[in-house]
């Protein structure tokens, strides 16, 4: 079956290449960089890399670029998706994992989850993840465990279905909304996620970024 791993990157020249590396010599061939108009070099770096490259002009969010990445995958014959973050804190060993209930017609879709696996995490960081669990329930009645967790595979026919709107971080609990609405089969997988000083540094999952995430799932739930 034909796999594409999926990046969204947005000032990432520290960490995209190594990232790169990593999955290439695991045998990953199709790999697909947004550069989300970042503001450093990571666009540049990334030239001769060999990968798909794609290029927002201006900084979208991560949730367009991952809708870029997705669209062009899907033009490209892909069977398997996999959305895997660029500052390295997602584990290439764990993509078998994610994979293999797709490629068995287990699932159409994988979603990681931190917290079926021991992961050393910053308490709150687990406060806030969380909360995002509580909240999903509360607004679209769906059990998970963790329901922020970028590290996820679809297969072609979720892909399709799956429409991405939300442009910024809130895409993350929108991907779940689609899931739950258009009745795709789902499973949640254990993975590993690698907290850093560098991806700490960079603030993702943070409290203001958490209350503008809930902000805009609320508007769209009052919207719909």
């Amino acid at each position: 079956m034909k796999l594409f791993i999926v990046i969204a990157a947005y000032n990432e020249e520290k960490s995209i290449l190594k990232v790169i590396s990593d999955l290439k010599k695991a045998g990953y061939k199709n790999i697909v960089v947004v550069d989300d108009g970042s503001k450093d070099n990571t666009y540049t770096v990334l030239k001769k890399s060999g990968v798909h490259l794609l290029h927002h002009i201006i900084n979208r969010g991560q949730g367009a670029a991952l809708k870029t990445g997705i669209d062009y995958a899907l033009m490209n014959g892909a069977d398997i998706i996999v959305t895997f973050d660029a500052d390295g804190q997602h584990r290439v060993e764990d993509i078998p994992a994610m994979t293999n209930p797709i490629i068995t017609k287990e699932c159409d879709a994988t979603i990681g989850s931190r917290f079926l696996k021991k992961t050393k995490m910053p308490l709150l960081r687990k406060i806030t993840l969380k909360i995002g669990v509580i909240i999903m329930w509360l607004f679209y009645g769906v059990k998970m465990t963790d329901a922020h967790n970028g590290f996820r595979a679809f297969s072609r026919e979720a892909a399709k279905k799956i429409n991405i709107t939300s442009d910024r971080m809130e895409h993350a609990s929108q991907i779940i909304e689609e899931i739950y609405r258009k009745k795709i089969k789902y499973k949640e997988i254990p993975v590993i996620i690698r907290y850093t000083d560098y991806s700490m540094e960079k603030g993702h999952g943070g409290i203001r970024q958490a209350c503008s995430v809930f902000g805009r799932m609320f508007l769209r739930k009052l919207l719909r």
